[in-house]
């Protein structure tokens, strides 16, 4: 895999609905390409509008360092290498959520980003997004 198609992002989106319905949280997933571009975008009913840029950020965030959100929060506290890092390109994001998507060679082909409930909530929908196009990726973290 070289990039995220809008197949593999169709699944994905999928696979997150169907786990953010279980958890019953109303959420905004959005999967972008290998450049941080968006590839397909839902916001499930009732999903909060506020959360609509943060899937994007979070998507965008990850593709961009090509790690978990949380992992660059880790690094982006006031004690850590990295602070201030949120209020480069144009606006990133530090908290869960955001996940690379990582084929099984280690390119970083895309990113999902998912917003609309608790932190863990949030991460437990990216990781069902990037499992469904398991075993062609693996969630990095």
């Amino acid at each position: 895999m070289t990039s995220i198609t809008l197949d593999h992002a169709a699944r994905m989106i999928a696979a997150g609905t169907a786990a953010a319905t279980e958890i019953g949280v109303a959420m905004n997933i959005a999967i972008v390409d290998a450049g941080g571009y968006l590839v397909h975008f839902s916001r499930m009913d009732d999903a909060f509008l506020g959360s609509i840029d943060l899937a994007l950020r979070k998507a965008k965030t990850a593709v961009l360092f090509r790690m978990p959100t949380d992992a660059l929060g880790a690094i982006a506290g006031p004690d850590g290498p990295a602070y201030g890092i949120e209020s480069s390109n144009g606006g990133l994001i530090s908290f869960g959520g955001g996940l690379p998507v990582v084929d099984t060679d280690g390119r970083t082909v895309g990113a999902v980003g998912v917003s609309g409930g608790m932190v863990d909530q949030d991460v437990l929908v990216a990781e069902a997004c990037v499992g469904a196009l398991a075993p062609a990726t693996r969630i990095v973290g």
